[in-house]
């Protein structure tokens, strides 16, 4: 899939007017002194998603990685929703600014994540529960390079399949483990969790993986908020976000307050 393609189509989940910065300031979302510009991928994050797609059409004829089908459908539920949550957990590396000015003509750049997450940075660890296809855990980073990144998922033909990825797009400081989450016993600093089957039974453990003062963040519909909530009062919530382009789809993330 051709990279300017790709770019067009995250636009609505890289915009300034979405998230946490424009709920919290309609200045910023209306364009004043504050205003956030909107964020953009490098040409080589862009050829990075174009390679993922490529390998992710071809092994989904033979395994079943995701019932999403088209390429464009695939970048915009898939990577589309997972960056939004990598903008809101990670500003854009100061590192990058240069060449991220270089990639699409028309976007701008500087992502800016909420205040509430000022404790992550570039240098977190995510562990990303029931990776599956990788969704959200490699677009993370993708989005972020030097987060150290672990995938947790017990399927062996999916931990296959995650590992070509990582090696056709030469990602590194990425552990992949072929396990069941609930027999991992590392923590991180910041654990995401989307899209896995018994949400209510993994939510404790999840919780589990997160360091002191970490944060889960939770890809989840809107009737799941509730049972996220319950997960303890260990957890302080923030508003959900609204993922783009989804009437039911929102971003749920918590703080976990320090021992």
């Amino acid at each position: 899939m051709h990279p300017e393609r790709i770019a067009e189509l995250l636009e609505p989940f890289l915009a300034a007017d979405t998230g946490a910065d424009a709920q919290s300031s309609p200045e910023r979302a209306q364009g004043g002194p504050d205003a956030v510009q909107d964020a953009v991928l490098s040409s080589a994050q862009l050829e990075s998603i174009s390679i993922y797609i490529d390998i992710l059409v071809r092994w989904n004829a033979r395994v079943n990685l995701t019932s999403v089908r088209q390429p464009e459908e695939i970048v915009t539920r898939h990577f589309g929703e997972s960056l939004f949550a990598a903008r809101q957990l990670f500003p854009t590396p100061a590192g990058c600014r240069a060449s991220l000015s270089s990639s699409v003509p028309h976007a701008r750049t500087d992502a800016v994540r909420p205040q509430k997450q000022s404790k992550a940075t570039t240098n977190s660890h995510v562990i990303d529960v029931g990776s599956g296809a990788g969704f959200p855990g490699i677009p993370i980073k993708i989005w972020a390079p030097q987060v150290h990144l672990t995938l947790i998922e017990s399927n062996q033909k999916k931990t296959t399949f995650l590992k070509e990825v990582a090696r056709a797009i030469t990602l590194t400081n990425i552990d992949i483990v072929s396990t069941r989450a609930e027999d991992f016993f590392g923590q991180a600093d910041i654990v995401i969790l989307r899209a896995v089957e018994c949400f209510e039974a993994i939510l404790p453990i999840a919780a589990r993986l997160v360091v002191s003062g970490g944060v889960l963040a939770l890809l989840v519909g809107e009737r799941q908020l509730q049972s996220a909530r319950q997960v303890g009062n260990v957890f302080r919530w923030s508003e959900p976000l609204q993922i783009p382009l989804s009437s039911k789809r929102v971003l749920l993330l918590g703080d976990k307050e320090p021992c």
